[in-house]
């Protein structure tokens, strides 16, 4: 996933009753694409969301897949 992509749902996610008057955002600034999309899906869960980038942080990152999954 884009990086893009991943900020674009993090606003979407900040947005929800769990995060609204929070900043979760600010972060990302700082954040490798992979903790990027590890700080998202914590959000999601926090926030009660189906995660939905979960499964594609190592592309999200550039990582290749190992197959350990």
């Amino acid at each position: 996933m884009t990086r893009l992509a991943l900020l674009e749902r993090l606003k979407e996610v900040q947005q929800m009753p769990k995060h609204q008057g929070r900043d979760i955002t600010t972060i990302s600034a700082v954040l490798s694409n992979q903790a990027l999309a590890r700080h998202l899906e914590l959000c999601e869960e926090a926030a009660g969301a189906t995660p939905r980038f979960a499964g594609k942080a190592g592309s999200a990152a550039g990582q290749p897949h190992t197959g350990r999954d």
